[in-house]
């Protein structure tokens, strides 16, 4: 790996404490950074050197997934850290800034390569990358990469004038732009799952799977994040960006030894292919939801618009499901059906396909649905449910074929250590973002207009009954709610079938 600085923006903020400093320390033990690794760390709090080194020792004890047994190992990573005060909107501070990088960088016999870590509100982003270029920071004569987290703008306009803006100072290929789901472990393996696996390639298309469901459910509300959250709501936090990231994951078809190139330009091709809503259709194929009071973990909880910071009439979004249709050759007619929402009754990211019922004689043969089900979070694993025979009848066995090791990098070691290396495989390439936006615009529009009723639902259920309505329309269900729920469904089917018969 290339010797490189790593200019953090927002180094006492709490994703830094929280994420980026347990990335950086595990990549460390892991030997996944430059032996040459120098980390400046920006804010406007008066801080010295040694204070920052014990704030990043203490949120590694507090944060990391690996305990801290090795005092003189924490001593030598520490010890490649340094802070600087620095107003974001102040000129004079970028030059002071430069100047002390390349002390550092020829103290250290560093080569002028620097990684710009934009851990700040979004509104910040634009005004650090001019100043970035306007003080020489990035003017070296290495090489210079941006990251940024979302939310990469707030609507399909506002996200082209961000782009825009950043382009003046940084090329496509220099803006890594972090999505944390595509640093998960179990969604970079989609990316392989089908490729890799000649059984899933002969399935994988509209001849055999009926349907697709993606779910990233939370239990938690809104908790401090009111003032953000209200503005926001799931279909922004949550669905143009992590929901249709995974489904661009899930849908791509690649060659054999595919490049990063490859990945990104399959994912815009699904994007592509993904059938678009006017304002007048989402009515029809999205349901939109917010909390209600309920109980949770036995506890009772208060609804959203008694949350502190919500105002009593509050239309925003805690809730969204949707139904996708991709109108290319492999999914054709499949329907993707994705949900996401806050104090659901479970926290889970699960990606679950259904297969078609096989024929026999141009007569289904029964039983339960094969269903392909991959755990995302919070533990990772896959599972395939087939039919077997059991005193004379049909019963579904579940076959898990993965289960995570308790082991694993996170998703930020992951998405770190590409960006050190320049690799943009899982990262938001800027058409795969206009495109997502461009999708959800309509949805937007619908939901400022109130096209789309409001649903309420109990806290510490599985969502809206609108939700359930959506699949049944079709004939489908949501699988695995709940062990009790998908207990229910299962003795429903079977029922059905032989009232059927």
């Amino acid at each position: 790996m290339e010797p490189v600085t790593f200019v953090l923006f927002g180094a006492t903020g709490d994703l830094a404490k929280r994420k980026i400093y347990p990335a950086l320390y595990n990549l460390f033990v892991d030997g996944k950074l430059p032996e040459t690794f120098s980390l400046i760390g920006l804010g406007r709090r008066e801080w010295t050197d040694e204070y920052f080194q014990s704030s990043v020792e203490q949120s590694l004890r507090q944060f990391s997934r690996r305990e801290i047994q090795d005092p003189e190992l924490m001593q030598s990573f520490i010890h490649k850290f340094g802070y600087t005060v620095l107003d974001i909107g102040r000129t004079e501070d970028y030059k002071k800034l430069l100047t002390r990088i390349e002390a550092r960088e020829n103290a250290l016999e560093l080569p002028p390569n620097r990684l710009f870590y934009l851990s700040v509100g979004p509104e910040y982003f634009t005004t650090i990358a001019s100043n970035i270029e306007e003080s020489g920071l990035g003017s070296a004569a290495g090489w210079k990469r941006l990251v940024i987290e979302k939310p990469f703008g707030h609507d399909l306009q506002s996200a082209r004038d961000l782009n825009e803006h950043l382009s003046k100072s940084f090329t496509e290929d220099e803006i890594f732009r972090i999505d944390h789901y595509l640093g998960k472990p179990m969604v970079q393996n989609l990316e392989v799952l089908e490729r890799a696996n000649p059984i899933i390639q002969a399935l994988w298309s509209n001849r055999y799977i009926a349907n697709v469901q993606i779910t990233a459910s939370e239990t938690v509300g809104v908790e401090e994040r009111a003032g953000y959250y209200d503005h926001v709501g799931a279909v922004r936090d949550m669905f143009q960006n992590h929901m249709l990231q995974m489904l661009m994951m899930l849908a791509i078809h690649l060659p054999h030894n595919s490049s990063a190139d490859d990945v990104r330009k399959h994912k815009k091709q699904v994007m592509e292919a993904l059938v678009p809503l006017s304002k007048s259709e989402v009515s029809a194929n999205v349901i939109r939801g917010q909390y209600g009071s309920g109980s949770m973990g036995g506890n009772p909880v208060q609804g959203y618009r008694s949350e502190p910071g919500i105002a009593a009439s509050s239309m925003n979004d805690t809730y969204i499901a949707a139904k996708l249709q991709v109108d290319d050759y492999f999914w054709r007619g499949v329907p993707f059906y994705i949900r996401t929402g806050k104090r659901l009754h479970e926290k889970s990211t699960r990606i679950v396909v259904e297969f078609k019922e096989p024929l026999h004689h141009n007569t289904p043969i029964g039983g339960a649905p094969n269903l392909l089900h991959i755990d995302i979070n919070p533990n990772e694993g896959i599972m395939l449910q087939l039919n077997t025979k059991e005193n004379g009848e049909l019963k579904p066995v579940q076959i898990q074929l993965h289960e995570s090791s308790k082991d694993i990098p996170e998703a930020y070691e992951n998405l770190i250590y590409d960006a050190l290396v320049g690799n943009p495989t899982f990262f938001a390439h800027w058409d795969e973002v206009e495109l997502a936006w461009q999708w959800v615009q309509p949805i937007l529009d619908a939901f400022q207009e109130n096209l789309v009723p409001l649903h309420s639902y109990e806290a510490g259920s599985s969502g809206p009954e609108a939700a359930d309505a959506l699949l049944a329309q079709d004939g489908f269900h949501w699988w695995f709610d709940s062990k009790e729920e998908q207990e229910q469904k299962r003795k429903e089917e079977e029922y059905a079938y032989q009232i059927g018969h």
